[in-house]
Order: structure tokens, then sequence, then C-alpha cells
């Protein structure tokens, strides 16, 4: 019989390869969406749509799952889930009209939602003292991304991008039959069967989910929405083709996923707060650099008219964004800490709420980069967004956790035998 050590490795590893495969079928159309939006003369908005739509019903059916993850265990969830997703990952070869890209990218999405599924299946296979840790190895599974930005681009230039869809509908029903062959089930996991949906649902009326909400939104909605819209804003931005761009794009998306791990060790010894609070801060300076748009100024000085240009150029905008793809993936590991933290008995409900959010985030910001470089122009524009919502999260911040402890510490009176 396999010890409680083992089980533990083994969960953890099967889980996160699976999340690592789910996550990688569900920003698929960041690769392959560039040629189809070619093929089907899409504008940005349109192309943001197609992007996103699979990011739409991942995030939707996180807190269903989450829910049927406390009652049922993440097991039986988790494999259900990557057999669902199968069939129409590979129909997906076979569409050709936009509206049937957008219905089969609403089924593939369902991949997506494995996160709130595999996050509170790992969680409870581990103490607190190490839940921060178990929770960012699993999600680190977010390289997912970094996987297509590597595989997919060469199998569009080898095979076609039909070819894409094909390989990874295998690679799905291969990684759900080994899951199943590598887990666990522990009964003593679940929620007690007393416990009705309603009374988890009861997670909605509290204020300090919804924060922790607005924090997943920005380190992970817009880790999702960036990963989307990398490729093509290197191909545009700076002229680089689709392997290249792939490539340089992947320098965010990787270091994003695969540090989740260290930004759980992170929370675990430092705690959550002033592990979210540096994030946050580090990140609202990048992209308060890489908001300025490229710029060709003239100044007229007594000796003449003398031009200047302003603007990053693609090695120094992408070093600002592996630092804002390190920080970002040590902030998803520091805010899921605060739920095992503060909410132990229901984290597959609050990890769904929180990921659900989180998620629409990566849905609608696609679809907003393109409305807003469809409407001023300005590609860089969309970093101006995700600055505006760093911002909203640091004020948050400040005024519900950093003021109420110092006016608590400036409150306290020592009596002798605190002394």
């Amino acid at each position: 019989m396999a010890s409680q050590t083992y089980k533990q490795i083994s969960v953890l590893t099967a889980s996160t390869f699976a999340f690592t495969i789910c996550f990688a079928v569900w920003v698929m159309f960041s690769i392959i969406g560039i040629p189809i939006k070619e093929t089907l003369g899409l504008n940005e908005t349109e192309f943001g749509l197609l992007a996103a739509t699979p990011v739409l019903t991942g995030s939707l059916i996180r807190l269903p799952l989450g829910m049927l993850t406390d009652k049922y265990g993440g097991r039986p969830v988790f494999m259900t889930l990557m057999l669902v997703t199968v069939v129409p990952i590979y129909l997906i070869s076979r569409a050709t009209e936009l509206w049937q890209y957008l219905v089969l990218g609403l089924f593939m999405g369902l991949a997506g939602g494995s996160f709130s599924v595999g996050i509170a299946y790992v969680a409870r296979w581990f103490d607190k003292s190490r839940q921060g840790l178990a929770m960012g190895i699993f999600g680190a599974g977010n390289s997912g991304a970094a996987l297509t930005k590597f595989i997919a681009p060469s199998l569009v230039v080898a095979y076609g991008w039909q070819s894409v869809p094909k390989v990874y509908a295998v690679a799905m029903l291969v990684t759900a039959i080994l899951f199943w062959c590598f887990t666990y089930t522990d009964p003593s996991h679940r929620v007690r069967s007393t416990i009705t949906f309603r009374d988890q649902l009861r997670a909605l009326k509290d204020p300090n989910v919804w924060k922790l909400c607005q924090y997943y939104s920005i380190v992970f909605g817009g880790y999702v929405g960036l990963s989307l819209w990398l490729t093509k804003y290197y191909i545009n931005e700076y002229g680089f083709d689709i392997k290249i761009a792939a490539l340089l794009a992947s320098t965010f998306v990787l270091p994003a996923g695969v540090i989740r791990a260290l930004g759980g060790w992170l929370s675990d010894r430092y705690g959550a707060h002033p592990v979210t609070w540096w994030v946050l801060l580090i990140s609202w300076v990048c992209l308060f650099f890489m908001s300025y748009p490229q710029t060709d100024m003239t100044v007229q000085t007594v000796h003449g008219s003398l031009t200047l240009h302003i603007g990053l150029n693609p090695w120094v905008f992408t070093m600002l964004l592996i630092v804002l793809g390190l920080s970002w993936g040590i902030g998803k590991a520091s805010v899921f800490k605060y739920i095992s933290d503060q909410y132990p008995e229901n984290i597959g409900v609050i990890s769904g709420i929180v990921g659900l959010i989180g998620g629409l985030g990566g849905f609608l910001l696609p679809i907003m980069f393109g409305m807003l470089v469809d409407l001023t122009g300005l590609r860089s524009s969309i970093f101006m967004l995700l600055w505006g919502i760093t911002f909203v999260s640091l004020v948050w911040m400040y005024w519900t956790e950093i003021v109420p402890r110092r006016r608590s510490d400036s409150s306290f009176t020592p009596t002798p035998s605190s002394r």
C-alpha cells in the first residue's frame, strides 16, 4: 500500500502535469488565432473575442467546479473535465466560420476550469505549513501557456494550424488516462454531506473575497490576457515573424508560470500580505514605463530642429515584461495563500470564486485590448489599462490592510506583562 508521502507527491505531480496540458489547450487560440484572423479578415476586436472565448467558459465554470470538488473530490471531477474537452478540441481543426470557432472555443475553454479543481484537490493533501508551496507548484502549470508558445508555432509552420488542435486533442486524452492512474482519493477531504451548495455560496457575501478577486484579476487575469495578446503585439509593434514573436512572448509566460512555486514558498515564510503588496507595487512601476507609446518629438532649438524618439525598443520592453511576469507569477501564489489561511474549510468554493473573477479578467482584457487599439490606434494602450487596474488594487490593499494595521499598532498600550 502506498505511503501518505508517496500519495502526496504522486497527486501533486500528476495534477500539475494535467493542469499544464489543460492550460496549454486553454490559450491555443493565442497562436492559431493569428492565421485564422488572416483567413477570415478579422479586425482587432474580433481577434480579441476569438482569443478570449475559451477563457469565458473556463472562468464561469470555476465556481461550480470548486463546489463539486469540495463535495465529490478532485480526482473524478478533474478526470471528467479533461475527457469532456477532447472532442471539441479536435473539431476546431474542421471549423471554417467565426461562429464555429467561437462555439467550439466555449467547449474547449472548459479545460481552464481545471485550476479550481486541482488547487483544492492538491491543497487538502498537505498541512497548512506546506500548502502555499504545494499550491505554488501546482499553479506552475500556468507554464502550459509557454508550452503552446514553443510547440504551436512550429506545428503551424510545418503542418498548418489545423494540426495544432489535432495534436492537443490526443495529448488531452492521454493526460486524462495518466492522471487517473497516478492519483488517489481520500474521502476525508470532502466537505460534510450536510453542507449544501447554498451554504457554500454564502461566501459571495464576504467583502474580503471580492478584494482577493480584485488582486487576482490583475496577477492572473492580466497574465492570461497578455498571454493571448503578446505574440500578435510583438508582430505588429516590432515586426517579428510568428516564431520569434512567440519565443519572445514566452519570456513572459514561462517565468510567470514556473516561479509560482517560489511565490508559494515566500508566502509561507513571509505571509500573503507583504508578498502581494510588493508584487503589485513592482507591477505598477513596470506597467508605467510599458504604457508609453512610440513617440517622435521635434524640439526647436537655437541651432534648428531637433527630433527625438522616445519609446521602448524590443529588448528593454522584453526585460520589463520578464520582471512583470515574475511578479505576477509570485502574486498568483500569494493570493491563494490568503485563501488557504483565511478559508481552510472551503478552499474549493473560495478558489472557485476568486478563480472565476480572475479568469473573467482574462476573458475581458483581450476584448478590451482590441477595442482600445481600434479606438486609439495606440498598441501601448493595453498597458495603460493594466496600470490602472493595478493602481486600484494598490489603493484597495492600502486602505483595507495597511491602514488598519497601523491604527491597531498605534492604539496598542503595553501592559507590565507585555513589556
